[in-house]
């Protein structure tokens, strides 16, 4: 014991020595988590897009590219998910987003990564988007685990403004008033830590949390490691970037998609100066860099998921099946690509072994750690994926296993090779890119399903079929069955989707001009 004793207080001294150099006692790795908004299955370059990438294709193609990777269709399950580690259906968040006006967040009994990653002696840091509730200041990012933040707490706004505008939202439905300004609520949203930011306006957003992240990690201590969540705004809509971000893509006909890949390029950029930046300070070479969309691309505004079927909102591939990759020098395996399968929920779990945290104080995770999946190559340690249940989502057909599972119910779940859809899926088509100028006259056009209105049963083998254009559920009613019932085992544990009613009392105008918390 004396011996030991003696050891550790010899290490003890290094350790103070080395915090005074600002050399690091302290070997866990520095976490960078950057996570992009509304970007799509075909919008990178390693997935043959015509929008160029070359910071990302370069740190995947030296990293380990995720290539049967699920995150949540719509922007504020996924958060929850990625900082939880639970299924939405076990946090209330299984039904839409929470939008401006609702009194709801990420429940407080469910730890933030941050949170435990910050008991184990991280410094923790956010910049960009959070959308996990801010009705009371409780929720805030500065009171769920980090030491800063600077970003906006809504789901979208003007890049350059940095002001947004919601309508009411009625309880169990995302409807909204529209065109009725007593329903309508409009305010500016950044916040530096908890205090409103006026000094921003007309300043691209993109460039903004990128400088605000480099800022972080140039006063970074050193002598502990470093959590940085970097959420971009982009590339979500609005479709608003620079001009000359859109110079190299005259060859797009279509001015939505040629925006698109303009704000793609900004982000590009951004990740290449965040990068230098953790050379620069001789981090780099301790850190896991990790890069994730956080569902699929929204057609509707530049986004592309070909050839995947369907896009954000739905529950086809092209609404979940997400661009990942981590980049690191703790890699045992660089330059390959995985196909095991992994979900957004995972990381809490993998991030906390990487800092040799402890799982005590959370509820039970539906994540698990994938850290020697991606470092060495092994086998995943998940065989199953819970897409969601949402028994909000207006039911579609009839119920045709009424004794296992109501099929007329939004919900979607993965097992191994096959996955089962029921319930109303969303918009089912193939969207090829837009048309550029150097297409050929064979380009792919749009292919439509022809599936009838009421039907509620999907079943694919994904790992055969990943464009889902197969559908088994006829001629295997015995796995539609077992699936159906791990649904129903799922929905045993659910709590009550949480969706509530707009609260006036949110309106900006009470709050001088900005988005922020109304409730005590």
């Amino acid at each position: 014991m004396a011996n030991a004793r003696t050891l550790h207080t010899a290490f003890l001294a290094m350790c103070i020595l080395d915090a005074v150099l600002l050399v690091r006692c302290d070997d866990r790795p520095h976490i960078v988590f950057v996570l992009a908004d509304d970007f799509g299955f075909n919008d990178i370059g390693y997935h043959g897009s015509e929008i160029m990438t070359p910071t990302l294709d370069r740190l995947a193609g030296k990293g380990v590219k995720l290539e049967n990777y699920y995150v949540q269709p719509i922007c504020t399950p996924t958060r929850s998910q990625l900082m939880s580690g639970r299924y939405q259906i076990h946090t209330g968040l299984q039904h839409d987003i929470i939008w401006a006006t609702q009194p709801s967040g990420l429940p407080l009994d469910s730890p933030t990564i941050a949170e435990k990653l910050k008991e184990t002696g991280y410094a923790t840091h956010a910049v960009g988007k959070w959308h996990l509730g801010f009705y009371k200041e409780a929720y805030l990012p500065t009171r769920r685990g980090f030491d800063s933040y600077f970003g906006y707490l809504t789901g979208s706004e003007d890049y350059y403004t940095h002001f947004r505008c919601d309508g009411m939202h009625s309880a169990g439905t995302a409807a909204t008033h529209s065109g009725d300004p007593d329903s309508t609520f409009c305010g500016y949203d950044l916040r530096d830590n908890e205090v409103p930011v006026k000094d921003q306006l007309e300043k691209y957003s993109t460039h903004v949390f990128t400088e605000k992240a480099i800022n972080v990690i140039h006063k970074h201590d050193q002598s502990k490691p470093l959590f940085l969540y970097m959420a971009y705004q982009a590339v979500h809509s609005p479709l608003e970037v620079p001009d000359r971000y859109t110079w190299d893509y005259y060859n797009i006909k279509d001015k939505n998609r040629r925006t698109y890949a303009g704000m793609v390029s900004c982000m590009d950029e951004g990740v290449a100066n965040l990068t230098k930046a953790l050379q620069d300070t001789g981090m780099w070479n301790n850190t896991v860099f990790i890069f994730s969309t956080d569902n699929g691309g929204e057609i509707l505004a530049g986004g592309n998921n070909w050839p995947l079927r369907g896009w954000k909102h739905s529950l086809w591939e092209g609404g979940m099946r997400g661009v990942g990759f981590v980049h690191s020098p703790l890699l045992k395996n660089p330059g390959t690509a995985t196909r095991e399968l992994m979900h957004v929920s995972d990381w809490f779990p993998t991030l906390l072994a990487l800092a040799r945290g402890s799982t005590n104080g959370t509820k039970p995770l539906d994540g698990v750690d994938q850290w020697a999946m991606i470092s060495q190559g092994q086998k995943s340690t998940r065989s199953e994926i819970l897409h969601n249940i949402d028994i909000l989502f207006p039911r579609n057909g009839d119920n045709l296993y009424p004794d296992i599972f109501d099929t007329r119910v939004r919900a979607a779940i993965r097992d191994r090779d096959y996955k089962l859809i029921v319930g109303n899926p969303g918009n089912s088509s193939w969207i090829p890119p837009p048309p550029t100028t150097t297409s050929n006259s064979t380009r792919t056009v749009p292919k439509v399903s022809h599936d009838a209105p009421a039907k509620n049963v999907w079943l694919f083998d994904i790992t055969h079929d990943p464009y889902e254009e197969i559908d088994l559920s006829e001629k295997r009613p015995d796995v539609v069955k077992r699936l159906l019932a791990r649904l129903a085992s799922y929905n045993s544990t659910a709590v009550p989707p949480v969706y509530p009613r707009s609260d006036p009392r949110c309106d900006p105008k009470l709050h001088n001009g900005f988005w922020g918390p109304w409730e005590s």
